[in-house]
Formats: structure tokens, sequence, C-alpha cells
């Protein structure tokens, strides 16, 4: 070893001289530099693996609903709509597609009226699109029956129109029947068979199901769909597998996937992590320069050992990196406990949470408002990885100008009242 790192070493453990009024291992700024470090390490940990949790949690939901990949046709209207699923089906990467028809409807029950998406669904191909069948409150997707007008609502639009299992609500299309006197909307009456519950107000409220046969008669669509909505193995190379199946379709019909369709939303999510990351990582400079002033005065009450060694020949370089080592294992000790806590209470966030909840009986995150009523969490250690390094690269910053002004010490003016 060294005497640059031995000696540093030995001035983290050493104790504070008796006239500094001192004492302990470490100085008390020391500790609190430390623990800084420590605090806002764990904290950026904790905050970035429940941003994660969210982000997965919403894709999760969202896209239980929406599909990985969907093929449209510009004009509206998809004909020889089989010979495109079976296309598409060739796909290694696609689990599965299913044909729907998608139209803009109004449902009417007494006073109340709602606006919706209306979505004609196979409801056994469904199955293998979407993760609407897992989440039905009352009823089952396959009570969509054709022919027999049954419609499955979301639960908040449900409650809007005061709709129980079994009640009968009107569908008006936008489509109309041209008469001699006027254009008279079509009506036609729905029983309601179920009730989903997605957990998104967006589909909770908005959206309506129906049987595709039901809706293509409804809709005047013939044999026509409004599209054809895959699944895929890995969520993430939807853009590649979208692009490849729009290589095999005629002009007249174009594929999105699910990064195009929710855009905006993502983005702003993604947009929330990182101001919230650059926001922690001021608690984590903060406390890392708190480093400066534990080795300015390390340096103070080291004056007459550091002229000593300067008179047995240590450069100004060794000086420098002996206050250099001493500040980067203070950091190095906070950076650990940091890490090892944030670590344990982002892998335990779901056992803590509640029981917080339970003790000061308090509640973070109510149901009825954000949908989730736990908190998520995800740690990625990429994350990690990043915010160790960040850390480290500003303990060793704030170690410099301390260093230098060390290794600027005249050994005569420091031993002259010694």
């Amino acid at each position: 070893m060294n005497f640059e790192l031995l000696v540093g070493l030995r001035y983290v453990r050493a104790k504070r001289r008796a006239k500094s009024g001192g004492g302990g291992f470490v100085s008390f700024i020391s500790f609190v530099s430390m623990a800084g470090i420590a605090l806002g390490v764990a904290a950026l940990i904790v905050v970035l693996s429940v941003m994660n949790g969210f982000q997965e949690e919403l894709r999760a939901r969202i896209l239980g609903v929406a599909s990985h990949v969907q093929i449209s046709a510009y004009q509206g209207e998809m004909g020889d709509w089989q010979r495109y699923t079976e296309l598409a089906r060739q796909s290694p990467d696609v689990l599965g597609a299913a044909p729907f028809v998608q139209e803009q409807g109004m449902f009417s029950l007494d006073a109340q009226v709602r606006g919706a998406l209306v979505r004609g669904i196979d409801p056994k191909l469904e199955q293998t699109v979407s993760d609407l069948g897992q989440v039905m409150k009352v009823g089952k997707l396959e009570d969509l029956k054709p022919g027999e007008f049954g419609v499955v609502l979301g639960i908040e639009l449900a409650r809007a129109l005061g709709v129980q299992y079994g009640d009968k609500v009107t569908l008006i299309a936008p489509q109309g029947l041209v008469t001699p006197a006027a254009v008279l909307p079509r009506l036609k009456q729905f029983t309601v068979v179920g009730v989903f519950e997605a957990g998104m107000f967006e589909y909770d409220s908005g959206l309506a199901l129906i049987n595709i046969q039901d809706a293509q008669r409804l809709y005047q669509l013939g044999d026509g769909v409004s599209g054809i909505r895959l699944k895929l193995k890995d969520l993430f190379n939807a853009p590649v597998i979208a692009r490849q199946v729009a290589r095999e379709l005629p002009p007249n019909l174009y594929a999105t996937d699910w990064t195009q369709s929710h855009a905006n939303f993502f983005r702003a999510v993604q947009i929330e992590k990182n101001v919230m990351f650059i926001i922690l990582s001021l608690i984590v400079a903060v406390a890392a320069f708190n480093i400066v002033s534990a080795l300015v005065m390390a340096v103070q009450d080291k004056r007459a050992d550091i002229a000593i060694l300067r008179t047995l020949g240590a450069s100004p370089r060794s000086i420098m990196s002996i206050f250099v080592v001493q500040g980067a294992i203070m950091g190095l000790i906070g950076l650990g406990v940091g890490v090892i806590g944030g670590v344990a209470l982002a892998l335990n966030i779901d056992v803590v949470v509640p029981f917080i909840e339970r003790t000061f009986h308090v509640q973070f995150l109510a149901k009825d408002v954000y949908y989730i009523s736990e908190l998520p969490s995800k740690l990625i250690w990429s994350d990690v990885t990043t915010i160790v390094g960040l850390a480290f690269v500003l303990t060793l910053v704030a170690t410099l100008y301390p260093s230098w002004r060390a290794s600027r010490i005249n050994p005569a003016e420091a031993l002259r009242y010694e």
C-alpha cells in the first residue's frame, strides 16, 4: 500500500486533536456529509424505482385495452380483412390478431346521455390481443353473442348512465337514415351484459364493447371492419414489427404501433422521471460538496502533519492525493450505505408503505382518485449504476479544492507556532 493511501485511511479513522474540541472517529461535519450522501442516493434509487413502477403499471393498463400494433385503412373501412389477419399471424413475433370495428356513439337511458367510443369485437379473438376478459367486474366477453345486441360498458360509463347488469340502453349512431323530411339518427337498444374496469379513466368512462357483427350491422359496414389489432411477444419491438407489416400491406392500408398512438403520454412520463432525477441529484450534489467543508477543517487541523510530511520529502502531489483519498473514502461510505438502504427500500416498498399507512392511518394513493391503490416499484440496476457513478464523480470533484489547498501549505509557516 502506497503511503498516500495509508495516510488517507488513517486520517479517516483518526480522532480529532483535543485542542480543536473534536472527538470520535470522524468529525461531526464528516458524518453529516456521509449521511447526506447516503440519504440522497437512497432517495434517488427509491424515487426512480417508483417512477419505473408507475410507468410499467400504466403501460400494462393501457396496453391491456389498446393494441401493440394496429392495421387500419385510410378510408376508414377495410375489406378482405381475413387475408391480412392471416398474413399478420404468419410472423413469429405476433401472438394474436383480431379484427375490430370502432366508431363513435351516444348512449342514452332516461335523462342520462353519454358519448362513448364503440368497439365491435369478436369475443374469442379479442382474448388473444387484449386483457379485457381479465378485468371484467360483471359478466363475460363471451356474453357478446351476435344478433343479441349485448353491450359491455366501462365501469365509470355504467355509473354515469346509472345502469346495472341486464338493463337496456339506447345506442345512437352518427350514421343517419335519410328521409324526405329529415336525416334521422340510427337508434338501437342494447342489453348490458357486462361491466369492465381497466383502471384507466379514459377507457372506463368512454369505451363500450359490442359484438363485431352487431357493429357491422349498426354502422352499415357490411363485411368490412375498421382494422386489425395485433399482440406481440415483445411490446418494445412494436415499431420494428409495425414497419415490417406495413411493407406487406397495399397502399390503402397502414400500420401504427402503441408508441405512436400514446407517444405524448409516455413522453410526458419519461420527462417527469428525468426532471425528478435532476432535482434529486441536487440533494446528492449538496451533500457531496459538504465534503469540502469537512476536508477544509481536516486540512486546517493537520497543517503540522502536512508540514512534517513535506520536510520528509513528500511532494505537493502526494499531499493532494492524501486528502483526495480521505474525501473519496467518505463518499464511498455514504454511497455504500445509501445504495444498501435505497435498494432494500425499493425492493420492499410494497411492505413498507402499507405498514406506514396502517400505523399513521393515512392513504398515499386513494383508489377512487388514482385507480392504483398500491405504490408500484421496479428496480432497474442501470439506474442504480448511473446514480452511484454520478454521486462518486461529485464526491471526487468536491475533494479537489481542499486537497489543492493542502498541497500549497508552506512547511515553515505551518511549523512556526508549533
